[in-house]
Parts: C-alpha cells; structure tokens; sequence
C-alpha cells in the first residue's frame, strides 16, 4: 500500500488537532456538577495546635451542617504523607478536595494528580508555588490571609510602639511554606533601610511551640541585647516566652513579644502583659470555603484569591476581644 504525501500531511494534521484537544482539555481546570450534597476531601497538614485544630473543627462543622460527606485526613506534619493523602482522596472518589498544602513545592504533584482525574481543588490557609501551578487552570482558587500583610502590620505597629528598642530576633514558621516566607518577607520589607531596627538573627522555630523554645534559648544567648522577638505564629511566641523566662527576662516588658495568629491563649497573655501585639489569621474557613465549593458549581467566577478579614489585638482591645478568638 502506497501512502501519498496527501496521506501523510492529513494524519499529521489530525495528530496535531488531537494534542492540541488534548492540551486544551487539560488547561481547564475540572468541573464540579451542581448537587444538594457531595463527597469532598480536606488534607490537613497538622493538628498539633490551636490554629489547625479550630480550622479543622470549622471544616467539619460545615461539612455536617450541610450534610456534605467529608473525608478528613492529617498529614501530621510531613508533605509526603499530605501528598499520599490527596492520593487516597482520588482512590475514593471524592468530588472535590479542600487542600491546606504544608509546602509550597512539594504538594504540586497532588494537585496535579486531582486535576488529571478530574477533581477540582481549592487551596486553604497556604498557597503553593505560582510558577507551577495557577489558580483557574490547575486549582480553583486560594482561600486564606495575606500573609505578608500580616508580616507588615507587625513591624508597622512595632515600629510605632517600639519606644527605644530596636534589636529584633525573628522566629519563622516551617521552611518552605507560603506563610513563613510572606511573613517574613512582610516584616522584612516594612524594616528595610530602617536604620533605627537590627535584625540579629532570623531562624525557623516550624511554627512549633517547643522548637520556638529551644531556638529562642540559642538565639538569646548568642544575642543577649536582643529587646524585640518576633515570631510567625503564637506557638513559637509562647515558647519565646518560656525561653525568656528562663534567662531572667520579663517578656511583654523587657523584650518585646511579637506574633500571628491571634489564638486565646495569646489573646491573654496580652491582657496578663507578656506580649505585645498579635495579628490575626482567622482560622474559621469552614462557610467561605464549603460557599465557594457551592459557587464553583453553579458555574460562577472564582477570584484566584479569597482573602479572609483578620483581627488585630493589642491591650487596647484585648479583653473586650477575648471571648471573639478562637
């Protein structure tokens, strides 16, 4: 059988219409079909405090009030493992997955393998790597806080109030995710060519209460004129707290303490005078992200970010706010 060039340029044509479909088919991001109830996933990175545990008793407390099933899974600090747990969520046939990556890079893999099956993702309190994946093409949307606005609104009010002190220790929260390195970058930007503010050391505590401890031990005693600590999130804070106790130094007093999060146990430690000052990051995703699952499937646009409202505590409005933080 002889094949023409005809042939030849016809079958070409075809191959390249078909990779092109194929291409298209996979730019866009899945569909979600409108139902009543539906069969979603939230991969949550960590319980191991406060802020994730209110996130996640939001999550599940919406899923039941709307009688949606809600597969739930804790990735106990490990990205591999989140990853692993997206993986499972496929295998079971969930409709969509609420996903709080712990890191930006790494959970990209995830992501991709729910849009390869057709699963549409949305991103909550953490984002991912901008350059390799898009929100509107490869997840429907981030939901969380600005995070380097948050860093921002720390040094401003510092800057403020700082009333001769100067020398400043950061505690950043888990290398690698979205709000460790827009905190700092927040912080950092807000201070830069500041020449009345030192940054004497900055080095991760993982937004854990006991590595925040033993990092601001080791930083204070490399720094011992160190009059500012700030901290990503208020489990370090808190151990910030216990270390600067442990060195014979008032906090709230003597150095300044400094976070995010706005949990109540830092709430009174502001009125009991041993921190400063605390943005916060609103943990209660639970109506805004099932009401954009919602959204997404009656067909309507998406904003790429959704940006919670977040508090701001001092001992202005400390006590009058207690009863409001989670």
């Amino acid at each position: 059988m002889t094949i023409s060039r005809r042939d030849v340029l016809i079958a070409s044509a075809a191959a390249a219409a078909a990779s092109l479909a194929a291409r298209m088919a996979l730019a866009e991001l899945p569909k979600l079909a409108k139902k009543d109830t539906y069969k979603v996933g939230f991969a949550q990175t960590e319980s191991n405090n406060p802020w994730r545990i209110a996130q996640t008793n939001s999550m599940q407390g919406e899923a039941e009030k709307r009688g949606w099933q809600l597969v739930y899974t804790d990735a106990a600090g490990s990205a591999a493992k989140q990853v692993a747990d997206v993986n499972s969520m496929i295998a079971q046939g969930v409709e969509l997955i609420f996903l709080a990556p712990r890191e930006e890079k790494p959970l990209i893999p995830a992501i991709m393998a729910a849009k390869a099956a057709g699963i549409p993702v949305i991103l909550l309190d953490r984002n991912v790597d901008q350059t390799l994946a898009t929100a509107g093409e490869d997840y429907v949307c981030f939901i969380g806080s600005d995070f380097v606005e948050e860093g921002r609104r720390i040094a401003e009010w510092m800057v403020a109030n700082a009333n001769g002190k100067s020398k400043i220790i950061q505690l950043e929260g888990t290398t690698g995710s979205s709000p460790a390195n827009d905190r700092k970058k927040g912080f950092d930007d807000f201070i830069a060519g500041n020449g009345a503010f030192t940054l004497l050391a900055s080095q991760t505590g993982d937004f854990n209460r006991d590595k925040g401890r033993q990092v601001a031990e080791t930083l204070l005693q490399a720094h011992p004129d160190a009059d500012i600590i700030y901290a990503h999130n208020d489990e370090m804070a808190i151990g910030a707290i216990s270390a600067l106790e442990a060195a014979g130094k008032k906090p709230g007093t003597d150095v300044m303490v400094l976070s995010i999060d706005g949990g109540r146990e830092i709430v009174q430690l502001i009125i009991d005078g041993k921190v400063n000052a605390v943005c916060e990051c609103n943990p209660r995703f639970g109506p805004k992200a099932f009401d954009t699952a919602v959204a997404y499937a009656n067909g309507e646009a998406i904003p790429a970010k959704i940006i919670n409202p977040d508090n701001f505590y001092t001992i202005e409005n400390a006590a009058a706010e207690l009863p409001n933080a989670y």
